[in-house]
C-alpha cells in the first residue's frame, strides 16, 4: 500500500482548477468534523489534533506495519509485529476503516465524511522508515455518508452515498499532512446512491449509476470527464476489483460486469439469481474471486461458494466451498502469490487454489462461528499484509497474525474491547 506509479499525463494542471486546494482544506475543517453521533474525538493514550502527523518521528531499522481496529467507543493502533497496542482512541458510533494508500493513514468513515487517523508509521521521502504516537487528526474529507475507499494507480478514490460524489487525490500527497488535505477533484453524479468509482492509469474514471432506489450499471468518464461509454446491465451493481492489465470488474445480483480497453463485458451467472457483492483481487492474476450467492432468499451473511472469473477468456466460474465451511465478506483475501486465503465460520484460515478453487492447506485457528445479525455487528474478519494474514476473533477479543506460507502463529493479543472493522498499513 505504499504509494504507486503516478501517471504524468497532467493531471497537475487539470486538478489545480477543479481541487480543493489549502483555503478549501480548512473549510473542510470547519464543516465536516462530526465523527460517529456527532461528538468530537477525544484522545485516549493517543492523541488528536490538526498538528498530528507534523512529528518528524523516531528513526527505525525497516518498516513498521500498523494494525488500526475499531471497537464500539473506539480505534485500537496496534504494532504489525508484536500486536500491542500503540494508542487506543476515543470515537462514538460504527466507523469503518479503510487504508488510504500511503502506507502511513487510515480513513476512518465518520458522520462528516473520512476522517484522518494517522497511524504514526511511515517511509519518509529520504527513505528512512520512521514511528511516532498514533493519532486522529481533525483533517476530514468531506463527504454525506461516507463509502467505498479505493486505491489504484497512485490515486485514492473515494465515494459519498449520500450525494453520489466522487473524490479523488494523489495518495502520496496524504502522506505530509502539515498543511492540510492535499488537492482533491470532485466528480459528480446525477443522482445519489450507494456506489463505488475508480480512477484508471489513463484518467478513465468508472463511477456507478443509481438512484437511492436502484442500481443499474457504470458509466466510463474520460480525463476531461466526458462519457465514453456506458453499461446498464448489472443490478444492483456493488463493489469493484481491479485484475492484472486493469480489467476491472464489478459484482451484479446476475453476474459480473467488466471493464477491459474502452469497452464493457457482462457474464451471466450460471444461475438465475447469482449475486457477487465484493471482488478480491491482485493486479498480478487476471483471476477474479467474488463472494456469491445463489439464494435470493437466503437468511444471515455467511456464504459457501466462490465465483472465480477469468478476466482474459471472459468466463466465470462457480466454486463450492468445503462441507461446513461458510464466511462473509470480511473473510476472503489473496495471498501473496495471489492464492485465495478465506476464514472459514468453523475457524480455520483455508487455503485455496485461484484457478480452481480446490483446498491446498487448512489451518485451524479459532472457534467456529456463526453469522452476525447484521452486517454491522462485529464478527471474525481477515486481512492480508505481504505474507501475514491477520484474522480477529471477536468472540475472545484477540487478534493474531499467521505465517500464510505455513500457517504458523506469529503473534496474538488480546484486547480490553471487541475488534470490529480492521485495516494494515505498511509503514
Amino acid at each position: 500500500m505504499n504509494p504507486l506509479h503516478h501517471s504524468t499525463r497532467g493531471r497537475r494542471a487539470r486538478r489545480a482548477s477543479l481541487a480543493v486546494a489549502a483555503v478549501a482544506s480548512s473549510a473542510l475543517l470547519l464543516t465536516a468534523c462530526s465523527v460517529g453521533s456527532g461528538e468530537t474525538p477525544s484522545g485516549g493514550s493517543g492523541t488528536t489534533g490538526a498538528s498530528a502527523g507534523t512529528s518528524a518521528g523516531t528513526e527505525v531499522d525497516s518498516a513498521q506495519p500498523r494494525i488500526a481496529l475499531t471497537y464500539d467507543g473506539g480505534l485500537y493502533v496496534l504494532d504489525g509485529e508484536t500486536l500491542e497496542t500503540e494508542a487506543d482512541l476515543d470515537l462514538a458510533g460504527f466507523n469503518r476503516l479503510n487504508a488510504s494508500g500511503d502506507g502511513r493513514h487510515v480513513l476512518v468513515s465518520t458522520g462528516g465524511g473520512w476522517q484522518v487517523l494517522d497511524t504514526g508509521t511511515w517511509t519518509a521521502a529520504d527513505g528512512s522508515h520512521r514511528v511516532a504516537e498514533p493519532a486522529l487528526t481533525d483533517l476530514v474529507f468531506a463527504g454525506d455518508t461516507p463509502g467505498h475507499v479505493v486505491r489504484h494507480g497512485g490515486r485514492t478514490i473515494l465515494f459519498a452515498d449520500g450525494t453520489g460524489d466522487t473524490t479523488v487525490f494523489e495518495t502520496a500527497d496524504l502522506l505530509d499532512t502539515s498543511g492540510g488535505l492535499p488537492e482533491t477533484e470532485t466528480i459528480e453524479s446525477p443522482e445519489a446512491h450507494h456506489g463505488v468509482s475508480i480512477e484508471l492509469e489513463d484518467g478513465t474514471l468508472l463511477t456507478t449509476i443509481g438512484t437511492p432506489d436502484e442500481r443499474t450499471g457504470v458509466r466510463a468518464l474520460d480525463a476531461d470527464r466526458s462519457e465514453i461509454a456506458r453499461s446498464e446491465e448489472c443490478p444492483s451493481v456493488h463493489g469493484e476489483g481491479t485484475a492484472a492489465d486493469e480489467v476491472v470488474v464489478f459484482g451484479c445480483t446476475d453476474g459480473v460486469l467488466l471493464y477491459d480497453d474502452g469497452a464493457f463485458t457482462k457474464i451471466d451467472a450460471p444461475d438465475a439469481y447469482g449475486r457477487t457483492g465484493n471482488a478480491y483481487v491482485t493486479d498480478t492474476s487476471s483471476i477474479a474471486v467474488g463472494d456469491y450467492n445463489s439464494d435470493p432468499d437466503s437468511e444471515g451473511y455467511l456464504l459457501s461458494s466462490l465465483v472465480l472469473t477469468d478476466t482474459v477468456a471472459k468466463t466465470a466460474t462457480v466454486v463450492d466451498l468445503p462441507e461446513g465451511v461458510t464466511y462473509t465478506w470480511r473473510d476472503v483475501a489473496r495471498g501473496p502469490d495471489d492464492e485465495i486465503l478465506l476464514l472459514g465460520s468453523d475457524g480455520a484460515l483455508h487455503v485455496l487454489d485461484e484457478t480452481t478453487g480446490t483446498e491446498t492447506a487448512s489451518y485451524p485457528l479459532i472457534d467456529a462461528w456463526e453469522s452476525p445479525v447484521e452486517w454491522q455487528d462485529a464478527h471474525p474478519a481477515l486481512v492480508v499484509q505481504g505474507g501475514t494474514a491477520y484474522v480477529t476473533d471477536t468472540a475472545a477479543s484477540s487478534i493474531h497474525a499467521v505465517d500464510v506460507a505455513t500457517g504458523e502463529l506469529l503473534a496474538s493479543a488480546e484486547l480490553p474491547e471487541v475488534p470490529n472493522e480492521i485495516a494494515v498499513v505498511t509503514g
